[in-house]
């Protein structure tokens, strides 16, 4: 492994001057499709959606007398409701 110290150097001088991220704060061109995906899922219809599938698990469970397929679908339910935030939060992280 070759160590110059320019390199080092230079790594060094880069990280330092180096900005703030900017993940999540550019694009605009597609902050009108963002926004109406994030309402559709965390509106009326993402509820609607992971009631429909807490209630077909639940089902499914009676059915087969199996607790697995109501545990998938609170489990998606959790998912669908979560999710959204977390991905915001990761995105417009700063360091």
């Amino acid at each position: 492994m070759n160590r110059n110290p320019r390199h080092a150097a230079l790594a060094v001088v880069l990280v330092l001057l180096a900005g703030s991220a900017l993940a999540g704060t550019t694009g605009t061109e597609f902050q009108a499709l963002y926004t109406w995906t994030n309402d559709v899922v965390t509106g009326y219809f993402g509820r609607a959606i992971a009631v429909a599938a807490v209630g077909l698990g639940a089902i499914i469970s009676i059915a087969r007398v199996n607790p697995i397929p109501i545990l998938s679908g609170a489990g998606f339910a959790i998912f669908l409701q979560y999710t959204p935030t977390i991905i915001t939060g990761i995105l417009t992280a700063t360091v």
